[in-house]
């Protein structure tokens, strides 16, 4: 089943608010690298931000599930799921500038998304998928026009 409607859209230099509640999703982080997003997280002042860290056996839960998790949830338990950044209800600014901050802090790279009308009905190991494919699709046309 294809979940998606269209391809994933470059999110643009605004100050328009995005959609859904106010809240980081983050799966597939060690817990002392978890120690490192928060502080990457805090560094660009997005000090109220709650945050999420999906454990290992939670990747069949609904984004919208997830979405009302309290602050916190998870945190400290090493996650295998695939690595991934999953942003609700930030401001356009504020998204270009927490993947600058993390690009500078030299962590591994990640899956980024955000929460749409769409996303937040599909479950999060579902979300991952069509994340990886895309990703891989863009790496083979950049690849391809080099």
């Amino acid at each position: 089943m294809n979940q998606k409607e269209g391809p994933f859209k470059k999110v643009e230099k605004t100050a328009e608010k995005m959609y859904g509640p106010r809240k980081l999703l983050v799966c597939g982080y060690s817990a002392k690298e978890q120690e490192a997003l928060v502080t990457c997280v805090k560094e660009t002042d997005l000090n109220d931000l709650p945050v999420v860290f999906i454990g290992e056996n939670e990747g069949d839960k609904l984004i919208s599930e997830i979405l009302a998790w309290d602050d916190g949830h998870g945190a400290g338990e090493d996650s295998s799921l695939g690595r991934a950044v999953i942003m609700s209800g930030f401001f356009k600014e504020e998204l270009h500038r927490l993947m600058k901050n993390y690009k500078e802090s030299g962590m591994p790279s990640q899956l980024w998304a955000t929460v749409t009308p769409i996303s937040e009905g599909w479950r999060l190991i579902d979300l991952l998928k069509e994340l990886a494919v895309e990703a891989e699709a863009m790496r083979k046309r950049t690849s391809s026009k080099n």
